[in-house]
């Protein structure tokens, strides 16, 4: 079958196959009723119900496969984020977890995460991407979606398996330079490895948006329950002001690492999480499934604004988007922020025309420069250095120019100051 089925245990298997939870909570398996409407077999759904696994033991999901990505390569597409790429593949005889193991490590021997058979999967479909290297349009790509350790996600990019996966390890950091010093130091030593090229991503689709997670007394993530990364967050205060002073040091401090960066959308406008959605408009199947515990991933999902003072914001002459838009987010919108000098939009474009102009940013190596422990301090070459301070203490150094700041800092002449939580780019 193309999918995972099996019997149900119990007398009549009115109990599922194993034990195993769906990561958007309650039980991962669902029993079929048949046309003559008696119970039957149970499918595996890791994720919605709606969302029924791939049995990839099963030689014609392979070539379906194939078919799919030859369909849009042949068009022209330049590559796939495969979704959840840690999960394709389940341990063979689907074991039970261990007793009182809620969801299952991310690594180590879980069934469910991580399965050896995923290498074979990736160089075929690397295999595929490699036959378009010579078309006009260039080589074809492919970027992992996985929540791993650096030592073991780095495995998925060796040199006939994937190119690129999302680097989660910096987007769980807390905001303090020793977490950050240490995800960075031990990303850049384990892609080095593999001969793979670092990336960092502040933000996505499944996360609290960055201005909110730096605006929160605890801003690091705990990926040890991966079905509930928002729920750690839910109902704690948030310093908005100060997590959009943050979030604008972190986007420096990520755009002048070596390697790529990914910017999900609404990180350039500085939008924070809507964190006081109405339970009646929740979408995300968590909400649902958790029995209304857990309010799910919506608050990073509300659409991005672009013009105009009123909610929907340009979107429409509707006012009811998927998901409400907050009535204060006018000064946030692209139009606005466009025409401000001042804005999160501005210094990212400042930031992007510099990686793209400098030779010492993008791929490359860095040097860390000594400093104290509550500061971030490195060069690139040629003639490039990253100063982000976590302390109270202000840090004083000589450059030949600002060419950035996350904030306006305090200069004399070649002499630059640089106070809490803010960054700064030089030229030296």
């Amino acid at each position: 079958r193309s999918y995972i089925f099996r019997d149900g245990r119990g007398e009549n298997g009115e109990l599922p196959p194993n034990n195993w939870p769906s990561v958007f909570g309650s039980g991962a398996w669902e029993r079929i009723t048949e046309p003559d409407g008696t119970p039957g077999q149970w499918y595996l759904h890791f994720f919605d119900v709606s969302q029924p696994d791939w049995n990839w033991e099963n030689s014609d999901v392979l070539e379906e496969f194939d078919r799919v990505l030859r369909f849009w390569f042949d068009r022209g597409i330049d590559g796939f984020r495969i979704d959840v790429a840690n999960s394709l593949v389940k341990e063979s005889g689907l074991p039970d977890l261990p007793e009182n193991e809620k969801f299952g490590e991310l690594v180590g021997d879980s069934p469910m995460w991580d399965q050896p058979e995923l290498a074979s999967i990736q160089r075929r479909w690397r295999a595929i991407a490699d036959e378009y290297a010579d078309t006009p349009e260039g080589p074809r790509m492919f970027v992992a979606e996985a929540y791993l350790p650096h030592d073991r996600l780095v495995r998925y990019l060796e040199s006939d398996r994937l190119h690129t996966s999302f680097n989660f390890e910096f987007l769980i950091s807390a905001w303090k330079a020793n977490s950050l010093r240490t995800t960075i130091t031990e990303s850049l030593a384990a892609h080095e490895s593999v001969g793979a090229s670092a990336t960092w991503v502040l933000g996505n689709h499944d996360n609290v948006r960055p201005v909110s997670r730096y605006g929160k007394e605890i801003s690091g993530l705990d990926f040890s329950d991966p079905s509930a990364p928002h729920a750690q967050f839910h109902g704690t205060p948030t310093d908005v002001a100060l997590g959009r002073c943050r979030s604008c040091a972190a986007a420096m401090l990520e755009l002048a690492l070596p390697g790529g960066a990914y910017i999900y959308q609404g990180e350039e406008l500085g939008l924070p999480e809507v964190e006081d959605l109405p339970e009646e408009t929740l979408q995300d199947p968590t909400w649902k499934r958790s029995g209304h515990t857990d309010r799910g991933r919506d608050g990073c999902r509300v659409p991005m604004p672009w013009s105009g003072s009123n909610a929907p914001y340009g979107w429409s002459t509707n006012a009811n988007t998927w998901l409400p838009m907050p009535s204060n987010w006018a000064e946030w919108t692209v139009e606005s922020e466009q025409n401000d000098s001042s804005s999160f939009f501005a210094l990212y474009r400042t930031l992007l025309a510099e990686r793209h102009a400098n030779p010492a940013l993008g791929a490359g190596t860095m040097t860390w420069n000594e400093s104290s422990d509550e500061v971030l301090d490195f060069s690139r070459e040629p003639g490039f250095r990253c100063i982000v301070n976590f302390g109270a203490e202000k840090v004083t150094v000589n450059a030949d120019a600002v060419i950035a700041s996350s904030i306006p800092l305090d200069t004399q002449g070649k002499t630059v100051s640089v106070g809490r939580d803010q960054a700064v780019w030089l030229r030296v």
